[in-house]
Order: structure tokens, then C-alpha cells, then sequence
């Protein structure tokens, strides 16, 4: 099993997109560990987006991520980060294929509702600035035989 950081971000919680991503990820077999509501604060989002500090887009990136309220998760799963950024999408809404969650709900390159994971070590560090061990309550959920085929 995979763990990835999941954030839906301020648009997607304007847009009250929340329970309709989240039910996607949970009709696609992955299962949510951790969930909270949070405001990212300008330290947390030059933590979270240290690649990009100085960067020109970097302000408002910052701007709109500490916008407003976010949902952030934990989600696991067989190649979670994989699965989890296919069923985004491209980062760009605009470009992103029909039936991913940008492409059906997202027209634009910074308010693309949704962050997920690129690596694992981002997915390792991402998850410890936000969830403490005690926040992450793995389970098998009973559904589990019934999503992939044993030995996978």
C-alpha cells in the first residue's frame, strides 16, 4: 500500500466540490486515512511550495492557497500517488482529459481544485507537515476483496 497527500484546495471548497471529489476517490478503491479541514497558513504554503519560493508565480500561488478553508487527506492505496494524480489530471483544467476531476470540473492552471502528491518522498513530506502519526488511522475497509483481484 501507497499513502499520497490529497488537498482540495480553497476553489474547490468555494465551488462545494468537496463531496463530489472525495466520492471519486472513493469510487476509484482508495481509501481516505486522514481528513481534516484547515486554513494553510504563508509559513505552511513556503514549507509545502518550497520549490517554488521565488519563483514569479510564487505570490499567488501563495495567495490562493492561504485563501480560504482546504481539506487535506491522506489516501491509500496499490500505487496511490499514480492513481491519484491520473484521476486529477493535468495540472492545467484546460488541459486535462474529460472524466478526470480537472478535466470535468476545472478550466484554469492555478484554480485546478485539488493538489496531489508527485513522488513519494513529496507524498513522505508532505503528509508529516500536515497529519501527525496519531492523525492516520489505516484500515482495510470489507469492500477491499472486492476491488482488485487477489495477488495484486
Amino acid at each position: 500500500m501507497q499513502q499520497t497527500l490529497v488537498l482540495l484546495k480553497p476553489d474547490c471548497m468555494e465551488r462545494r466540490l468537496a463531496g463530489r471529489v472525495i466520492a471519486r476517490i472513493e469510487d476509484k478503491g482508495l481509501n481516505i486515512i486522514a481528513l481534516k479541514l484547515m486554513r494553510v497558513t504563508p509559513e505552511l504554503a513556503r514549507r509545502h511550495y518550497a520549490e517554488h519560493v521565488g519563483k514569479h508565480f510564487y505570490p499567488p500561488l501563495e495567495a490562493f492557497i492561504t485563501s480560504g478553508p482546504l481539506v487535506a487527506m491522506v489516501v491509500e492505496g496499490l500505487e496511490a500517488i499514480a492513481v491519484m494524480r491520473k484521476l486529477a489530471g493535468a495540472t492545467n483544467g484546460r488541459d486535462a482529459e474529460p472524466g478526470t476531476i480537472r478535466g470535468d470540473f476545472s478550466c484554469s492552471n492555478r484554480l485546478n481544485l485539488l493538489h496531489a502528491s508527485d513522488g513519494p518522498e513529496a507524498a513522505e513530506r508532505e503528509i508529516g507537515m500536515l497529519f501527525t502519526p496519531e492523525e492516520i488511522l489505516p484500515h482495510t475497509p470489507t469492500i477491499f476483496p472486492w476491488l482488485r483481484a487477489a495477488g495484486e
